[in-house]
C-alpha cells in the first residue's frame, strides 16, 4: 500500500474523443496503483459513453463517444469516482506464477546477463525468479505485460539491434523491466527464458492472461516440464498458476 495523502490527477484533452488522466511524470509504484485503481472504478461504474480504457505506467486514457456523453460531463463524472478512491484500495489485484524454462535455446541471452553482471547464468536466474513483479501495463502488442522492477543485479539494457523475430512466450529484460512476449514480434529485450502458458488468446474473455495491477512471480522450470505444460496448453487442459 502506498504511503501520504492522495494526491489529484490532471485532466487532459486528448484528441476529439478521449479523456487523458495523469497522476505524474514518473515511473513509480504509487502512481501506477492510483491509475489501476482509477481504471477497474471506472470499470465499475459503467459510465454511458465511456469505450475503452488504457491503462499505463502513470496516466489512463479514456475513449468516448461523442454521441453517448460530452467531455466535460465525463471529466465530472471521473474527478467523482477519483475523488471516492481511498488508499486501501490501491493493492495489488491478482497474483499468478508464470513458469518458465531458463537458458540454451529458449534463453538465448542469458549467458550475455549473466556475463555482464559478473554473475553465473544459475545466480541470474535465482534473483529473477526470486522478485515479485508488479504488471505496470500493457503494451506494444496486445497482451504484452510491462513487469517491473528488475533487480539492479541484473538489470541488463536492450540489444543494440532488436531480433526481427522473438519466439512466443519469451522472457526478457530491459534495463529494470522484465516482461513476457504473448506472440513471435520484433524486439530488442535480452531473452532469458520461455514460457509455455499462453498470455493473450482472443477466444476468452478476457483476452489477456495478465492485467494491470497483477503481481507475478516467475518459477524455473526443467525443459520436461515445459513440454508438458506446452501440450496441456495447446489441448486448452491447462489452467493457470495461481500463487498460495
Amino acid at each position: 500500500m502506498g504511503t501520504g495523502k492522495y494526491r489529484s490527477a490532471r485532466y487532459l484533452s486528448f484528441g476529439d474523443s478521449a479523456l487523458l488522466v495523469e497522476f505524474g511524470d514518473t515511473i513509480d509504484l504509487e502512481v501506477n496503483r492510483k491509475v489501476t485503481a482509477l481504471s477497474e472504478a471506472i470499470l465499475n461504474a459503467k459510465i454511458c459513453g465511456a469505450e475503452e480504457l488504457v491503462p499505463t505506467y502513470r496516466s489512463l486514457l479514456i475513449r468516448y463517444d461523442l454521441s453517448k456523453i460530452g467531455y466535460e460531463q465525463l471529466v465530472m463524472q471521473v474527478k467523482d469516482i477519483e475523488g471516492k478512491l481511498k488508499e486501501s484500495r490501491l493493492e495489488a489485484a491478482g497474483k499468478i506464477v508464470v513458469p518458465v524454462v531458463y537458458g540454451g535455446q529458449y534463453g538465448p541471452d542469458l549467458a550475455h546477463v549473466a556475463q555482464y553482471h559478473g554473475l553465473t547464468e544459475e545466480q541470474v536466474i535465482q534473483i529473477h525468479s526470486g522478485g515479485e513483479y508488479r504488471v505496470y501495463m500493457l503494451g506494444f502488442v496486445a497482451g504484452f505485460p510491462y513487469l517491473g522492477e528488475v533487480a539492479d543485479e541484473i538489470a541488463t539494457a536492450r540489444l543494440e539491434t532488436p531480433r526481427l523475430k522473438v519466439p512466443k512466450g519469451s522472457v526478457g529484460i530491459a534495463e529494470k523491466q522484465t516482461g513476457i512476449y504473448p506472440c513471435e514480434a520484433p524486439g530488442g529485450w535480452q531473452i532469458i527464458g520461455r514460457t509455455p502458458l499462453r498470455l493473450f488468446n482472443p477466444q476468452t474473455e478476457p483476452p489477456a492472461l495478465l492485467k494491470p495491477g497483477d503481481s507475478v512471480m516467475f518459477k524455473q522450470i526443467s525443459e520436461e516440464e515445459y513440454r508438458k505444460i506446452e501440450g496441456a496448453v495447446l489441448k486448452g487442459t491447462c489452467g493457470t498458476f495461481w500463487k498460495e
